[in-house]
């Protein structure tokens, strides 16, 4: 005998299943199973047990949804330490947090570097937490959106050198052209070894920091 399935009651239902909110979390559990590949418009409305018209009705395109998706996840990021601690200590834990909400999510970054921030509100409740912290620490306002343009740039990166293969710098047969290459990247790989992303991200955040580092924004704590 076929399955039998369970038939919606008659009527309106008691709540919006085409909210924002809910459309995204669907298109989160459909990008867990299927991936950033996998992910179509029509998956979504089936996870959603909706007609494809009726899902076009309340997000017009599967980069709307993305955005959605992008904005709930910038809602993860940590920006508590813009709060209370000082501008370095914030900004490695912002940091921090940043590449790891986007390392599991790295077909994102993408997007996300072509989007406005416009219509993504909790993406601008992060940018104004980041921001009234370099205030507090004493920077220049014409100065904050280049350093997080700036941090931001390596952020995503780093999210990406975090996925990619450990041998990514074996030079194969090409090992005799690049002897000096070969040469550090043994010896990396025979310091950290398989934390070299780790390494890379630590090293170069530390680097920004104390680049931007000045008199005139050297911290104090928040308060």
């Amino acid at each position: 005998m076929p399955p039998t399935r369970t038939k919606r009651a008659a009527g309106r239902p008691h709540h919006r299943v085409l909210t924002r909110e809910n459309i995204t979390k669907a298109a989160l559990d459909v990008i867990g199973v299927r991936g950033y590949g996998g992910f179509t418009m029509s998956s979504l409305a089936a996870k959603l047990q909706v007609a494809p018209s009726a899902l076009y009705n309340h997000a017009s395109s599967k980069q709307e949804v993305l955005r959605w998706i992008q904005d709930d996840l910038m809602a993860k990021v940590d920006v508590s330490g813009f709060t209370g601690r000082t501008w370095e200590e914030a900004v490695r834990i912002w940091a921090s947090s940043y590449r790891d909400v986007f390392i599991q999510h790295t077909p994102l970054i993408p997007v996300i570097a072509v989007l406005q921030v416009g219509g993504a509100p909790r993406t601008l409740a992060m940018y104004e937490a980041v921001t009234a912290g370099f205030l507090r620490a004493g920077w220049e306002e014409a100065r904050i959106v280049p350093a997080i343009v700036a941090l931001e740039s390596f952020i995503f990166g780093s999210a990406f050198d975090a996925v990619a293969p450990e041998d990514i710098f074996d030079t194969g047969p090409l090992t005799d052209e690049s002897p000096r290459f070969t040469a550090a990247v043994a010896a990396a790989a025979a310091r950290i070894g398989g934390e070299a992303a780790e390494e890379a991200f630590e090293a170069g955040l530390g680097a920004l920091i104390h680049g931007f580092s000045s008199p005139g924004t050297r911290q104090q704590p928040s308060s």
